[in-house]
């Protein structure tokens, strides 16, 4: 991580201060020394960016993180015409061209075209797909390599687009089985501010009138109602900027994105945890297996599986994996030290690797955390009507309570 230090220079003995950019005080004094040949650096002291480069680095955050992605169909689709196409014994070059003219993204066509120029200019494909794996992902560029080495691009690239589009299927029916019961929590937090807004008020005339203390939810509903009146707008953008604060340090801070991912998978998060963690599993093991059984070594396949892997916390239990593996232990072990997979599926591993058939028995795997992301899903709505009942209730029972019971005492003081 690049840093800015403060650099002291005696020169000609005058004494000067200098603002050197580097990745730590020792590069930022051999930068100085060079700079100032003559001169003497006698300190260098950490500093914090000059305000108009925080300023630049900030902007450019913000554009990479609202940067519009390139659609997984559009990259399935061209990736499935490579394979045809050079299946058919289309050279390279000309397959490229071709999808860079027919593809309707913008973003495509100026990345094959650019690929394109590469190749005719003498490099690998590989070497021209370098620039975009964040585009294209680590096990694009995995796949490519592989079909450069086999002399089978069409080959790697049918199973790459059967790689993206089973992380595709899964990605779209967890978004479709949570969107209803966003949907409901949404409408109901919207009904609930309306009727504060509207219906609250009528009755503040008539509470202001009690001479007595004013039970708790009615307290509560009369401090809500005052303060989205009087500050709704103030509030509605606050929360948007938490939430733009929050996507933006995601993006742009790997200590944040940590902790978040970390805390993302706490067992205190009702099904969530669960979801994201089958799915990275999922995701893990078959890009894992897939890289296996097309005969790219064990070491390779994890280094590009793991670059597959959002989730930082996970990550960082997957990456011990590969450097157990290099102190003698075997990938069962290895597995079993992150303490990710289940007894069983280590087994399998571990027989697998005992019989050669270690690319079928990590099949089995993936389909073991597909079955069991697929479970989740398909009844999620049962795992979450109990909370939005309980979401509902709470709300109906605030505004109900708070409302009537002021009327209770009233009608209680008048019979005495």
């Amino acid at each position: 991580m690049t840093k800015y230090f403060n650099v002291t220079v005696m020169e000609r003995g005058k004494k000067r201060l200098e603002l050197i950019k580097a990745e730590n005080k020792i590069q930022a004094v051999k930068i100085a020394k060079n700079k100032f040949s003559s001169g003497m650096v006698t300190k260098a002291v950490e500093t914090s960016a000059p305000l108009e480069e925080s300023l630049s680095n900030f902007m450019a955050g913000m554009r990479k993180s609202f940067k519009a992605k390139i659609p997984i169909d559009d990259k399935i689709s061209t990736i499935r015409q490579i394979a045809v196409m050079t299946d058919a014994g289309i050279p390279i070059t000309d397959t490229l061209e071709d999808v860079a003219d027919n593809t309707d993204n913008k973003k495509l066509k100026e990345i094959y075209s650019k690929m394109n120029s590469d190749i005719n200019a003498g490099n690998s494909m590989s070497d021209a797909m370098k620039p975009y794996v964040d585009e294209f992902g680590q096990v694009a560029l995995a796949m490519t390599q592989l079909g450069e080495r086999t002399g089978n691009i069409s080959e790697s690239y049918l199973k790459l687009a059967k790689i993206l589009e089973s992380i595709r299927d899964n990605t779209r029916k967890f978004k479709k089985a949570i969107r209803t019961p966003m949907i409901t929590m949404a409408a109901m937090a919207i009904a609930f501010t309306i009727l504060i807004m509207v219906v609250v008020p009528k009755f503040k005339d008539i509470f202001d009138k009690f001479k007595t203390d004013l039970p708790i939810p009615t307290q509560i509903l009369l401090k809500l109602e005052w303060a989205l009146n009087n500050y709704g707008l103030l509030i509605l953008a606050i929360l948007i900027g938490i939430v733009v604060g929050i996507k933006y340090l995601y993006k742009n801070n790997m200590d944040f994105k940590y902790n978040m991912d970390k805390l993302m998978i706490h067992p205190r998060f009702y099904l969530i945890n669960k979801a994201i963690f089958l799915s990275t599993m999922h995701k893990y093991n078959l890009v894992f297996g897939e890289l296996v059984r097309s005969g790219i070594p064990v070491s390779e396949a994890l280094d590009t599986a793991v670059g597959m892997v959002d989730n930082l916390a996970i990550k960082e239990q997957l990456l011990t994996v590969n450097a157990n593996i290099g102190r003698g232990m075997n990938l069962a072990e290895a597995f079993a030290l992150t303490g990710l997979y289940q007894n069983m599926l280590l087994q399998m591993i571990k027989a697998g690797e005992a019989g050669g058939q270690l690319d079928a028995m990590l099949e089995k795997v993936t389909d073991y955390y597909d079955m069991e992301f697929q479970d989740l899903i398909d009844n999620l709505s049962a795992y979450i009507e109990p909370v939005l009942l309980f979401f509902i209730a709470g709300l109906v029972l605030l505004m109900a309570l708070g409302i009537f019971m002021p009327m209770w005492d009233l009608g209680k003081a008048v019979k005495e």
